[in-house]
């Protein structure tokens, strides 16, 4: 018997069907929303729109009512957790969206549910598919209404999903109501995005305002389960016989649940309240020292903290995911000319941020308002770039003094753009800067922008500083712009321009030359 040589079995880790099968998974996860299936026969692909022989008014009337595929969804984490009572893993997941009008919304809604499956996948999900509904407003019970949401069922049951996720806030009833039909667990955008907040909260006060947010969306969507929501907590426990002492008004577990979930709230509050004053003191002492602020702002995603690790040379963690960057992260850095200022790079933002997190956060983007200078950073490189810009000033404007701010929209990502989309951009906004963070294109252009546009010194001085008060004159080479440092007899002699305080300590000490 001869033994014929065969090629070594592949670990099972590494066959070739499991190769392919990532193959696929990448190719899906390079193109999200690569085309839309309709049921009425119209397919967009590639930006496109084909129809079918179909009798037009008969496509029109089922394109109003058709439920369409987004193909292409598809992400590999794992783990998340629904900002709830309970907590359930989310790792196969459905995505549902609305949209009504034309192929203008369509494509409006394309985009939004990429970014509901990028949120997902931040999340620690794996989407396996995502539908979208053509529907003028949304249905009172279902969100859905009843038909598209036994479509759906058979979707969440054809694909072995555990958990749909909604591209809107819903009512409690709504999501009740749709659970109730699809048989699994129904999640909305807000539940999604407090749960990635939490997840990356990493300063007490981060947490802490996450929490608060969690609960104020928690209050309201209580619900009971079987009968351990009617407990009572008072009156007849036990029942009739329960004797003397156990009667009155009583109290059912789900009341118990909201009081202390109010005391929680209170809480929170209140240990926010307290964290407030260190913020405060470090942002006077910066405001005592003159020290000018550069906030950086923009849509989560946008490259932000890679610009600000370009700019200073911080070392601010970097990653392709939604809001990795969540606590204020400040760092110093100087002028060419050797003028001290500071970055801070904020949270970032994302269309119909919850308002519970708009409230949250206020104190942190309060960094905003007094900044000298934003850099509003762009992803140029996105399918909607205005949509994002539009998004982020919708919440900047709703903090104090946001309008007195210096803002430059800042287009990164522009070795990967699309140069006719930054042209656009540019005519639009009156001040714009187009720089690549990875590339480190017009990195060195906008960092002497900065430099030109911080605010100056204005008080003009010209004495002398004695010997013993090294730390003014530290403070004016830190701060001011120096014409003269001479030493002389008497101490140091400075010409120069300074901010009012500091003059006004600088001639509290000044001696005749």
């Amino acid at each position: 018997m001869t033994h014929t040589p065969t090629e070594p079995e592949l670990p099972a880790e590494e066959t070739p069907e499991l190769r392919e099968s990532l193959a696929d998974a990448q190719a899906i996860a390079n193109d999200v929303v690569a085309r839309v299936l309709a049921r009425a026969g119209t397919a967009r692909a590639d930006g496109g729109t084909v129809h079918t022989d179909a009798d037009g008014d008969q496509l029109d009337l089922e394109e109003r009512t058709a439920l369409r595929r987004v193909a292409g969804l598809s992400t590999e984490l794992e783990d998340v957790t629904e900002v709830e009572y309970r907590q359930l893993r989310l790792e196969k997941v459905v995505l549902v969206g609305l949209f009504s009008g034309g192929e203008h919304a369509a494509r409006d809604a394309e985009i939004s549910l990429r970014e509901l499956a990028a949120l997902a996948e931040t999340a620690g999900s794996q989407v396996l598919d995502g539908l979208l509904q053509r529907r003028q407003k949304p249905d009172p019970g279902t969100y859905l209404g009843s038909g598209k949401a036994q479509e759906l069922a058979q979707v969440v049951l054809a694909t072995g999903a555990d958990t749909v996720i909604v591209d809107s806030e819903l009512a409690p009833s709504q999501r009740r109501a749709l659970e109730d039909v699809v048989k699994v667990k129904v999640v909305d955008r807000t539940a999604l995005i407090l749960d990635i907040f939490a997840q990356h909260a990493k300063s007490r006060e981060g947490k802490a305002q996450v929490e608060l947010a969690q609960l104020e969306y928690l209050l309201p969507r209580l619900r009971g389960w079987g009968e351990s929501m009617s407990r009572q907590a008072g009156g007849q426990v036990g029942g009739a016989g329960a004797g003397m002492g156990s009667r009155g008004p009583g109290e059912t577990k789900i009341e118990l649940d909201r009081r202390r979930i109010r005391d929680r709230m209170a809480k929170l509050r209140r240990e926010i309240a307290a964290m407030k004053p260190a913020r405060e003191t470090k942002r006077l002492s910066r405001k005592r020292n003159a020290i000018p602020a550069v906030a950086i702002a923009g849509y989560t995603n946008a490259g932000k903290s890679s610009l600000l690790n370009a700019l200073t040379g911080a070392g601010v963690l970097v990653q392709n995911a939604l809001f990795a960057t969540l606590d204020p992260t400040v760092r110093r850095t100087r002028t060419e000319d050797g003028r001290v200022y500071t970055f801070t790079d904020t949270v970032g933002f994302v269309r119909h941020l919850p308002h519970q997190l708009v409230e949250a956060f206020r104190s942190t983007l309060e960094e905003v308002g007094d900044a000298d200078i934003l850099l509003h950073v762009v992803d140029a490189s996105h399918p909607d770039p205005e949509g994002q810009i539009a998004a982020v000033r919708e919440v900047l404007s709703e903090i104090p003094a946001f309008d007195d701010v210096h803002e430059i929209v800042v287009l990164n990502k522009a070795d990967v753009a699309d140069p006719t989309v930054v042209g656009r951009i540019q005519r639009r906004e009156r001040h714009t800067a187009v720089v690549s963070a990875h590339s480190g294109e017009g990195i060195a252009e906008l960092r002497a922008r900065i430099a030109a546009e911080l605010p100056r010194p204005g008080v003009q001085v010209d004495l002398v500083v004695p010997y013993e008060r090294g730390d003014l004159v530290h403070r004016v080479h830190e701060h001011g712009d120096i014409e003269l440092t001479e030493h002389v007899a008497a101490g140091t002699h400075l010409r120069g321009r300074v901010d009012e305080q500091l003059a006004t300590e600088l001639h509290r000490v000044a001696v005749p030359s």
